[in-house]
């Protein structure tokens, strides 16, 4: 019973802490506060690209968490990166990942793109 509870309360702390590094890395904006600024920075859907090709906002590249590590070039650290995904879980986890290979100007759509109200673009369909 006691090794339980020494479990649970691991969880516990290790959950609380990445969620202060979290939020101390990364600033989750409202889709108009997104809105005003993504245009001028990198706009990265870390979805996986079949999530991506069924809609994703217009102008985002794909970068899938899955992925990031190894395509990190492809992010430059002097412009800031909006980062959406399908909530915000995985949004967060990428920012973690690009904070830790030292990209500092770090945003997240709140809600992901499943709250994302604006343009989207969709994949044509071939038959």
């Amino acid at each position: 019973m006691q090794i339980v509870l020494i479990v649970l309360v691991a969880i516990i702390v290790f959950g609380l802490v990445r969620f202060l590094r979290q939020r101390k890395v990364l600033k989750t904006l409202t889709e108009e506060e997104f809105r005003a600024g993504y245009r001028k920075a990198q706009l990265i859907d870390v979805r996986e690209p079949n999530e991506f090709e069924a809609g994703h906002i217009l102008g985002a590249r794909n970068i899938p968490l899955t992925q990031l590590k190894h395509r990190l070039v492809e992010v430059r650290a002097d412009k800031p990166v909006y980062l959406y995904c399908q909530s915000g879980s995985r949004s967060a986890r990428a920012a973690l990942v690009l904070n830790k290979h030292g990209r500092k100007d770090l945003y997240q759509l709140k809600g992901g793109f499943k709250k994302w109200t604006g343009k989207i673009k969709k994949k044509e369909k071939r038959y």
